[in-house]
């Protein structure tokens, strides 16, 4: 089962990711990120903070993505600037990932969908599409209809859809808009990246063992 909540151990087994988490502060507040490994990528979900973090202090904002996290200097919220949502995400993947930031779906009802054709409802202009990497999908705001592996699951607040290299995946509808961290892992066999279709790239190679 590909959609996955925040906790240890929680992850499928061939997870790159396997743990996250989403952390709320108010304005003014601090936070330390106790250190889990071996490696950490922090997403700004919300709001704007000062973060320190390998010895240097940056300004980060919205959508702002760092690997930041080492055991030896734990990364830290020195102040939350406003009223913050951080997403952080722990694993073993490789020095060359693919993207990683936010991204949003609506209902859509001029879509132009330029992905690949689907035989189940669809109501967003969100593309059915595959990857040369793993992707993760945290849901932050909003519910909806995920499609993964060709199978539907209704996601919420705090649901993780994990999507192995070579399967097809699509956002096909929502009831509330939707806001989440997308995160692509370790590039792959030809190592392309964004979305990829059928049509225009070639047939998928979906890992039959990441399910």
């Amino acid at each position: 089962m590909p959609v996955f909540r925040s906790g240890q151990g929680l992850a499928p087994k061939w997870c790159e990711m396997e743990y996250f988490e989403i952390v709320i502060l108010s304005a003014g507040a601090s936070h330390t990120f106790e250190f889990i490994g071996p490696k950490e990528r922090l997403v700004v979900g919300q709001g704007r903070c000062r973060l320190g973090f390998g010895g240097q202090t940056v300004t980060a904002e919205e959508g702002a993505n760092f690997e930041c996290q080492t055991a030896e200097e734990p990364c830290q919220v020195q102040k939350a600037l406003s009223e913050m949502t951080l997403v952080r995400m722990c694993g073993h993947w490789g020095d060359k990932t693919g993207g990683c930031g936010l991204f949003a779906v609506v209902e859509d009802d001029e879509r132009m969908d330029q992905g690949d054709p689907v035989d189940y409802p669809k109501t967003t202009g969100f593309d059915n599409h595959y990857h040369d990497c793993d992707e993760y999908w945290i849901v932050l705001e909003g519910r909806g209809i995920a499609v993964s592996e060709g199978k539907s699951y209704q996601v919420g607040p705090g649901d993780c859809i994990a999507t192995g290299m070579g399967h097809h995946h699509d956002f096909p509808q929502v009831f509330e808009p939707v806001k989440a961290v997308f995160f692509e892992t370790t590039t792959e066999g030809q190592k392309r990246g964004g979305h990829l279709w059928e049509h225009t790239h070639g047939p998928a190679q979906p890992q039959q063992d990441r399910i």
